[in-house]
Protein backbone atom coordinates (compact mmCIF):
# COMPACT_ATOMS: atom_id res chain seq x y z
CA UNK A 1 0.00 0.00 0.00
CA UNK A 2 2.91 2.46 0.34
CA UNK A 3 4.26 3.29 -2.82
CA UNK A 4 7.54 4.78 -4.42
CA UNK A 5 9.27 7.80 -3.34
CA UNK A 6 9.14 10.69 -5.63
CA UNK A 7 12.48 12.47 -5.86
CA UNK A 8 13.36 15.26 -4.11
CA UNK A 9 13.63 18.24 -5.99
CA UNK A 10 14.98 21.44 -4.93
CA UNK A 11 12.63 24.42 -5.48
CA UNK A 12 11.72 27.60 -4.52
CA UNK A 13 7.89 28.26 -4.88
CA UNK A 14 7.12 32.12 -6.16
CA UNK A 15 2.91 32.07 -4.94
CA UNK A 16 1.30 29.39 -2.57
CA UNK A 17 -2.03 30.41 -1.51
CA UNK A 18 -3.74 28.78 1.38
CA UNK A 19 -6.90 28.18 2.24
CA UNK A 20 -7.46 27.67 6.32
CA UNK A 21 -4.30 29.60 7.58
CA UNK A 22 -4.71 27.00 11.27
CA UNK A 23 -2.52 24.31 12.33
CA UNK A 24 -2.46 21.99 9.09
CA UNK A 25 -2.31 25.23 6.64
CA UNK A 26 -0.16 27.39 8.94
CA UNK A 27 2.55 24.76 9.82
CA UNK A 28 2.75 23.66 5.63
CA UNK A 29 3.42 27.78 5.59
CA UNK A 30 5.95 28.08 8.20
CA UNK A 31 7.77 24.99 7.21
CA UNK A 32 8.10 26.30 3.63
CA UNK A 33 9.45 29.42 4.90
CA UNK A 34 11.55 28.04 7.43
CA UNK A 35 13.36 26.33 4.25
CA UNK A 36 13.53 29.35 2.25
CA UNK A 37 11.15 27.35 0.06
CA UNK A 38 8.75 30.12 -0.87
CA UNK A 39 8.36 33.73 -1.46
CA UNK A 40 5.25 34.28 -1.10
CA UNK A 41 2.15 33.29 0.87
CA UNK A 42 -1.50 34.40 0.73
CA UNK A 43 -4.13 33.27 3.06
CA UNK A 44 -8.07 32.97 2.30
CA UNK A 45 -10.26 31.77 5.24
CA UNK A 46 -13.99 32.12 6.37
CA UNK A 47 -12.65 34.53 9.29
CA UNK A 48 -11.09 37.79 9.17
CA UNK A 49 -9.40 37.26 12.38
CA UNK A 50 -8.06 34.30 11.87
CA UNK A 51 -6.27 35.61 8.28
CA UNK A 52 -5.37 38.84 10.42
CA UNK A 53 -3.87 36.58 13.36
CA UNK A 54 -2.14 34.17 10.67
CA UNK A 55 -0.60 37.62 9.15
CA UNK A 56 0.93 38.55 12.27
CA UNK A 57 2.48 35.59 13.15
CA UNK A 58 4.12 35.92 9.94
CA UNK A 59 2.40 32.53 9.20
CA UNK A 60 0.93 34.66 5.88
CA UNK A 61 2.66 37.65 3.63
CA UNK A 62 -0.49 38.72 2.93
CA UNK A 63 -4.68 38.13 3.19
CA UNK A 64 -6.19 37.56 -0.13
CA UNK A 65 -9.30 39.68 -1.14
CA UNK A 66 -10.84 38.52 -4.50
CA UNK A 67 -9.98 35.30 -5.88
CA UNK A 68 -8.98 36.41 -8.73
CA UNK A 69 -5.73 38.59 -7.47
CA UNK A 70 -5.21 36.01 -4.68
CA UNK A 71 -4.52 32.75 -7.51
CA UNK A 72 -3.18 35.13 -10.01
CA UNK A 73 0.62 33.84 -10.79
CA UNK A 74 0.19 31.01 -8.42
CA UNK A 75 2.48 28.20 -8.61
CA UNK A 76 0.50 26.15 -5.59
CA UNK A 77 -2.55 26.24 -4.04
CA UNK A 78 -3.04 24.33 -0.53
CA UNK A 79 -6.73 23.74 0.65
CA UNK A 80 -6.69 22.92 4.72
CA UNK A 81 -10.10 23.31 5.38
CA UNK A 82 -12.65 20.71 6.40
CA UNK A 83 -13.13 18.53 4.21
CA UNK A 84 -16.98 19.34 3.92
CA UNK A 85 -16.37 22.57 1.96
CA UNK A 86 -13.61 21.41 -0.44
CA UNK A 87 -15.90 21.14 -2.99
CA UNK A 88 -17.10 24.96 -2.71
CA UNK A 89 -13.86 26.24 -2.71
CA UNK A 90 -12.86 24.47 -5.59
CA UNK A 91 -15.68 25.76 -7.78
CA UNK A 92 -15.14 29.29 -6.23
CA UNK A 93 -11.21 28.82 -7.74
CA UNK A 94 -12.03 26.99 -10.82
CA UNK A 95 -12.55 30.16 -13.30
CA UNK A 96 -9.37 31.97 -12.12
CA UNK A 97 -6.90 28.88 -12.11
CA UNK A 98 -4.34 29.19 -14.37
CA UNK A 99 -2.96 26.72 -16.45
CA UNK A 100 -0.27 25.97 -14.67
CA UNK A 101 -1.34 26.43 -11.13
CA UNK A 102 -0.83 22.77 -8.89
CA UNK A 103 -3.75 22.59 -6.36
CA UNK A 104 -3.78 19.76 -3.52
CA UNK A 105 -5.71 19.30 -0.04
CA UNK A 106 -4.94 18.26 3.20
CA UNK A 107 -8.20 16.41 3.77
CA UNK A 108 -8.55 13.25 6.11
CA UNK A 109 -10.61 11.31 2.87
CA UNK A 110 -9.84 11.33 -0.15
CA UNK A 111 -12.72 9.70 -2.30
CA UNK A 112 -15.27 12.20 -1.67
CA UNK A 113 -12.98 14.63 -2.50
CA UNK A 114 -11.47 12.86 -5.79
CA UNK A 115 -15.43 13.17 -6.38
CA UNK A 116 -16.25 16.57 -5.66
CA UNK A 117 -12.76 18.18 -7.57
CA UNK A 118 -14.64 15.54 -10.45
CA UNK A 119 -17.23 17.99 -10.05
CA UNK A 120 -15.91 21.27 -9.78
CA UNK A 121 -12.58 21.07 -11.58
CA UNK A 122 -14.55 19.56 -14.46
CA UNK A 123 -11.17 19.47 -17.36
CA UNK A 124 -8.98 21.12 -14.74
CA UNK A 125 -9.08 18.30 -12.15
CA UNK A 126 -5.49 17.05 -13.12
CA UNK A 127 -4.29 20.02 -11.97
CA UNK A 128 -5.46 18.76 -8.35
CA UNK A 129 -3.64 16.16 -6.74
CA UNK A 130 -5.48 14.37 -3.44
CA UNK A 131 -3.18 14.67 -0.43
CA UNK A 132 -3.38 13.78 3.29
CA UNK A 133 -0.49 14.87 5.77
CA UNK A 134 -0.39 12.22 8.42
CA UNK A 135 0.10 14.52 11.38
CA UNK A 136 -1.72 17.03 13.86
CA UNK A 137 -2.48 18.19 17.25
CA UNK A 138 -5.44 18.38 19.18
CA UNK A 139 -5.35 22.50 19.62
CA UNK A 140 -6.74 24.42 16.28
CA UNK A 141 -6.16 27.63 14.92
CA UNK A 142 -2.74 29.68 13.75
CA UNK A 143 -1.46 29.94 17.01
CA UNK A 144 -1.24 26.40 17.07
CA UNK A 145 0.74 26.53 13.95
CA UNK A 146 4.38 24.86 14.36
CA UNK A 147 7.18 24.63 11.55
CA UNK A 148 7.90 21.22 12.68
CA UNK A 149 5.20 19.58 12.42
CA UNK A 150 5.44 17.75 9.45
CA UNK A 151 9.10 16.08 10.07
CA UNK A 152 9.84 12.68 9.39
CA UNK A 153 6.11 12.16 8.81
CA UNK A 154 4.20 10.59 6.59
CA UNK A 155 2.28 12.53 3.51
CA UNK A 156 -0.20 10.13 1.37
CA UNK A 157 -0.72 10.96 -2.34
CA UNK A 158 -3.50 9.86 -3.88
CA UNK A 159 -2.88 10.96 -7.44
CA UNK A 160 -5.19 10.92 -10.11
CA UNK A 161 -4.87 9.23 -13.42
CA UNK A 162 -4.89 12.85 -14.94
CA UNK A 163 -2.13 14.25 -12.68
CA UNK A 164 1.00 14.89 -14.81
CA UNK A 165 4.21 13.84 -13.35
CA UNK A 166 5.06 17.78 -12.96
CA UNK A 167 2.00 17.93 -10.72
CA UNK A 168 3.22 15.28 -8.90
CA UNK A 169 6.25 16.11 -8.43
CA UNK A 170 5.43 19.39 -7.32
CA UNK A 171 3.31 18.67 -4.64
CA UNK A 172 5.76 15.63 -3.06
CA UNK A 173 8.76 18.33 -3.76
CA UNK A 174 6.96 20.73 -1.21
CA UNK A 175 5.84 18.56 0.98
CA UNK A 176 9.23 16.88 1.56
CA UNK A 177 10.30 20.60 1.78
CA UNK A 178 8.39 20.45 5.15
CA UNK A 179 10.30 16.96 5.97
CA UNK A 180 7.38 15.02 5.30
CA UNK A 181 7.70 11.67 3.50
CA UNK A 182 5.44 11.01 0.36
CA UNK A 183 3.60 7.78 -0.34
CA UNK A 184 1.56 7.00 -2.16
CA UNK A 185 -2.06 4.97 -2.21
CA UNK A 186 -5.28 5.20 -4.34
CA UNK A 187 -8.53 7.11 -2.80
CA UNK A 188 -10.04 3.85 -1.62
CA UNK A 189 -6.95 2.35 -0.14
CA UNK A 190 -6.61 5.39 1.85
CA UNK A 191 -10.04 5.71 3.34
CA UNK A 192 -10.04 2.09 4.25
CA UNK A 193 -6.54 2.26 6.15
CA UNK A 194 -7.66 5.18 7.85
CA UNK A 195 -10.99 4.83 9.01
CA UNK A 196 -9.09 1.89 10.88
CA UNK A 197 -6.36 3.48 12.37
CA UNK A 198 -7.26 7.43 12.51
CA UNK A 199 -11.24 7.95 12.31
CA UNK A 200 -12.62 4.70 14.32
CA UNK A 201 -9.89 5.76 17.36
CA UNK A 202 -11.26 9.38 17.39
CA UNK A 203 -15.36 8.14 17.05
CA UNK A 204 -14.12 6.03 20.57
CA UNK A 205 -12.31 8.80 22.00
CA UNK A 206 -15.27 11.20 21.73
CA UNK A 207 -17.69 8.64 22.05
CA UNK A 208 -16.48 7.41 25.73
CA UNK A 209 -15.98 11.03 26.98
CA UNK A 210 -19.30 12.28 25.78
CA UNK A 211 -20.83 8.21 27.86
CA UNK A 212 -19.26 9.89 30.81
CA UNK A 213 -20.62 13.27 31.20
CA UNK A 214 -23.94 11.53 31.01
CA UNK A 215 -23.74 9.35 33.66
CA UNK A 216 -24.42 10.47 37.05
CA UNK A 217 -21.34 10.83 38.94
CA UNK A 218 -19.40 12.38 36.12
CA UNK A 219 -17.46 14.86 37.82
CA UNK A 220 -16.13 12.58 40.04
CA UNK A 221 -15.14 10.09 37.47
CA UNK A 222 -13.43 12.79 36.06
CA UNK A 223 -12.44 14.13 39.22
CA UNK A 224 -10.10 10.60 39.54
CA UNK A 225 -9.35 9.81 35.51
CA UNK A 226 -5.43 10.34 35.15
CA UNK A 227 -2.59 9.46 32.42
CA UNK A 228 -4.50 6.03 31.22
CA UNK A 229 -7.59 7.98 30.49
CA UNK A 230 -5.84 11.06 29.14
CA UNK A 231 -4.10 9.00 27.03
CA UNK A 232 -6.56 7.39 25.27
CA UNK A 233 -8.92 9.91 24.91
CA UNK A 234 -6.41 12.93 24.22
CA UNK A 235 -7.68 13.05 20.34
CA UNK A 236 -11.28 13.82 21.34
CA UNK A 237 -9.87 17.12 21.81
CA UNK A 238 -9.41 17.81 18.26
CA UNK A 239 -11.71 20.48 16.05
CA UNK A 240 -15.71 18.64 16.47
CA UNK A 241 -16.47 20.03 13.03
CA UNK A 242 -13.67 18.62 11.17
CA UNK A 243 -14.34 15.44 12.81
CA UNK A 244 -17.81 15.45 12.33
CA UNK A 245 -16.95 15.76 8.26
CA UNK A 246 -14.44 13.37 8.09
CA UNK A 247 -16.74 11.02 10.11
CA UNK A 248 -19.98 11.73 7.32
CA UNK A 249 -17.35 11.52 4.06
CA UNK A 250 -15.84 8.38 4.96
CA UNK A 251 -18.87 6.76 6.71
CA UNK A 252 -19.16 3.48 4.48
CA UNK A 253 -15.13 2.83 5.24
CA UNK A 254 -16.04 3.50 8.90
CA UNK A 255 -19.47 1.55 9.83
CA UNK A 256 -17.64 -1.54 8.22
CA UNK A 257 -15.15 -0.69 10.78
CA UNK A 258 -17.32 -0.15 13.42
CA UNK A 259 -19.11 -3.71 12.82
CA UNK A 260 -16.00 -5.49 13.21
CA UNK A 261 -14.87 -3.41 16.56
CA UNK A 262 -18.48 -4.47 17.71
CA UNK A 263 -17.74 -7.63 16.97
CA UNK A 264 -14.49 -7.74 19.26
CA UNK A 265 -16.73 -6.19 22.45
CA UNK A 266 -18.64 -8.56 21.97
CA UNK A 267 -16.11 -10.94 22.32
CA UNK A 268 -14.72 -9.13 25.37
CA UNK A 269 -18.21 -9.24 26.96
CA UNK A 270 -18.31 -12.86 26.27
CA UNK A 271 -14.76 -13.18 28.06
CA UNK A 272 -15.68 -11.22 31.07
CA UNK A 273 -19.08 -12.44 31.59
CA UNK A 274 -17.49 -16.28 31.23
CA UNK A 275 -14.36 -14.98 33.50
CA UNK A 276 -12.53 -16.62 30.71
CA UNK A 277 -8.99 -15.09 31.42
CA UNK A 278 -6.82 -17.17 29.27
CA UNK A 279 -9.14 -15.40 26.31
CA UNK A 280 -8.70 -12.28 28.04
CA UNK A 281 -4.81 -12.76 28.45
CA UNK A 282 -4.44 -13.82 24.70
CA UNK A 283 -6.01 -10.82 23.28
CA UNK A 284 -4.39 -8.73 25.49
CA UNK A 285 -1.46 -10.06 24.22
CA UNK A 286 -1.69 -9.88 21.36
CA UNK A 287 -2.14 -6.74 21.13
CA UNK A 288 0.50 -6.08 22.98
CA UNK A 289 2.63 -7.60 20.87
CA UNK A 290 1.51 -5.65 17.48
CA UNK A 291 2.05 -2.48 18.95
CA UNK A 292 5.37 -3.16 20.49
CA UNK A 293 6.11 -4.57 16.44
CA UNK A 294 4.81 -0.86 15.31
CA UNK A 295 6.79 1.05 17.63
CA UNK A 296 9.66 -0.42 16.63
CA UNK A 297 9.11 -0.36 12.68
CA UNK A 298 6.59 2.72 11.93
CA UNK A 299 7.25 5.52 15.46
CA UNK A 300 11.19 4.32 15.86
CA UNK A 301 11.80 5.99 12.06
CA UNK A 302 10.17 9.43 12.89
CA UNK A 303 10.85 12.52 14.96
CA UNK A 304 8.62 12.44 18.48
CA UNK A 305 5.21 14.23 17.50
CA UNK A 306 3.74 16.37 19.49
CA UNK A 307 0.34 14.96 19.62
CA UNK A 308 -3.01 15.35 18.31
CA UNK A 309 -5.54 14.24 15.10
CA UNK A 310 -4.23 13.34 11.85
Amino acid sequence: MVATLLKQTVQTLDKVVIFGVGLIGGSFALALKQQAAVRQVVGVGRTRAALERALALGIIDEIGGDLASALQNADLVLIAAPVAQTEAILSAIYPHLNPHTVVTDAGSTKSDVVDAARRALAEKVGQFVPAHPIAGRESNGPDAALASLYAGKKIVIAALPENTPASLECVSAAWQRCGAVPHFLTPAQHDHVFAAVSHLPHLLAYALVDQITEQPEAEQRFEFAASGFRDFTRIAGSSPEMWRDISLANRIALLDELAHYQVQLQRLQKDLQNSDGAALLAMFSNAQAARQRWIRTIEAAEKPGVGGGD
